[in-house]
């Protein structure tokens, strides 16, 4: 073995580390064209073509984003910088480079009802703090949500008014208006939704409102009607109300439990068709259809035949303007048998 002196082994060594920890000074040509806004680098230098032959693309690849990377890096550290919990964060600058958007400008959103009727009016939002002052608890409270000041839920006594049945249960009718409210905004929220996208507004006709066309009153009349268990099968007509077009039927289902008998002859009925080579024939509708097929031709022929017979007259011009043997004043006389 060839002695190895000690020289030898720490220049390897330092080489080796060197390798790992390259330097933070990078050479090139042209300059990088670099915008620490955006932490975007542009490098515009020629790539030696023997190199990258030479080498393996990838290991010259990677050698190349790593020294952009470091140019990029070391134009980002001359900013300056500022600890954030333990973190030194640097102050970027503005961006120079202006790049395209990914997708569109988003189109500003029409005006509500509200806010328009808003603006007619002149009225201006103005916002109100989110902490009141509640007197029961003696505290700041938030003005929505939870632990909210002047919460009326949390009550456990209120009062009946005066005007109000004495028996009614004062906590069950709170519940249902607050229910009544919030169905209604969610509604009117749709509305607006829908408004803006130009479509049929959820509940159109149904809803009263100031005016109402004969066909929107007969649709909401129509809609109530059908809204029963029985889908309006036992519900009374007006004295000159028409049967509604265009009604739906309901869907009839198999039991799915019970008539296990039915249930198996229908499989096997299925499986049978399934598996006869021979198609099945159904000898009365194969009748019936020749026969509409021949009623067919007989009617379009005798029409056919009526109808030169009938031009031929008018050209000779007889029969003109009659229509049959008519009686005195006009009328048609009564034909018995023959």
């Amino acid at each position: 073995m060839a002695a190895c002196s000690i020289e030898d082994v720490l220049a390897k060594v330092e080489q080796e580390e060197a390798e790992k920890l390259k330097s933070i000074t990078v050479h090139k040509e042209l300059d990088l064209e670099l915008d620490a806004g955006n932490l975007l680098a542009v490098d515009k230098n020629r790539v030696d073509e023997r190199e990258f032959k030479r080498a393996k693309k990838d290991e010259f690849l990677r050698a190349l984003a790593r020294d952009n990377t470091q140019l990029l890096l070391n134009e980002v550290w001359k900013h300056p910088t500022e600890r954030v919990e333990d973190v030194i964060v640097v102050k970027l600058p503005e961006p120079s480079t202006p790049l395209p958007r990914e997708k569109p400008v988003p189109k500003p959103k029409p005006p509500t009802k509200w806010e328009q009727f808003a603006k007619l009016k002149g009225i201006q939002k103005k916002k109100k703090t989110n902490l009141v002052w509640d007197e029961v608890h003696k505290e700041w409270r938030r003005r929505w949500g939870y632990k909210r000041a002047k919460d009326d839920t949390k009550e456990w006594l209120i009062e009946v008014p005066e005007s109000a049945d004495p028996n009614e249960d004062q906590f069950a009718k709170r519940n249902k208006a607050k229910k009544e409210r919030v169905a209604k905004n969610e509604f009117n929220r749709l509305r607006n939704i829908a408004r803006s996208q130009k479509l049929k507004v959820p509940g159109v006709g149904l809803a009263p409102a100031g005016r109402q066309s004969r066909s929107e009153l007969a649709q909401a009349v129509g809609v109530a009607k059908v809204s029963t268990a029985s889908v309006g099968k036992f519900q009374d007509r007006l004295p000159k109300e028409k049967a509604p077009k265009n009604a739906g039927k309901k869907r009839k289902f198999q039991p799915n439990i019970g008539d296990f008998a039915g249930e198996k002859q229908k499989q096997l009925d299925i499986l049978k068709v399934l598996g006869s080579k021979k198609p099945r024939l159904d000898i009365t509708r194969a009748v019936n259809k020749q026969m509409r097929e021949e009623d067919m031709e007989a009617g379009a022929k005798a029409r056919k035949g009526s109808g030169k017979k009938g031009r031929s007259s008018h050209m000779s011009g007889k029969g003109k303007g009659r229509k049959g043997p008519k009686g005195p004043k006009g009328k048609p006389r009564k034909q018995g048998k023959r």
